[in-house]
């Protein structure tokens, strides 16, 4: 009976990148509506949903530089919230159209800091065929902030990497 010949495994080398592979810009934006599992049964988005639009911004600012977050907590980079500051100034309805504004405004060796807004570009009532409001003509129902902070695995704050916290 004869043997199996062991072919040599490959494996294929690491594709993904570890820096990014565009500038990181340091503002951005996002369309979205609001999904009825994120309302109230008034229609009403609820004050808890719009805490993950942030981070969407936020996430899309880094994508948009050829890097996901995924692939930044593959090199052991965690980002934590260590303060959210928000301040809902209007209601969001059901099917609402949203702009999801982000913009980084610090960073230091451990942290990095953010300014959202979300604006209405159309409300659901209005007729499909009215243009959505765009740039500062669109009310804006919420303005936060966070504070992010660097990590490693254990939870001990680390050193972001050099490349996150020198954008133009």
């Amino acid at each position: 009976m004869s043997q199996p010949t062991s072919q040599p495994t490959t494996t294929a080398p690491n594709t993904a990148p570890t820096t990014p592979t565009r500038p990181l810009p340091t503002h951005g934006s996002l369309t979205l509506r609001p999904r009825y599992c994120e309302c109230d049964p008034m229609g009403v988005v609820h004050h808890a949903s719009y805490i993950p639009w942030l981070e969407m911004g936020r996430t899309e600012l880094l994508r948009d530089g050829g890097l996901s977050y995924a692939q930044l907590e593959a090199q052991g980079v965690l980002l934590v919230i260590v303060k959210l500051d928000v301040k809902y100034r209007r209601p969001a309805r059901y099917d609402d159209l949203l702009e999801v504004r982000t913009k980084l405004t610090g960073s230091s060796r451990v942290k990095l800091e953010h300014s959202y807004q979300i604006a209405l570009l159309r409300s659901a009532a209005a007729p499909m065929s009215q243009p959505p409001t765009t740039g500062d003509d669109a009310p804006v129902l919420l303005v936060a902030t966070t504070t992010l902070a660097c990590v490693d695995r254990q939870g001990v704050p680390q050193a972001l990497p050099e490349w996150l916290t020198e954008r133009s």
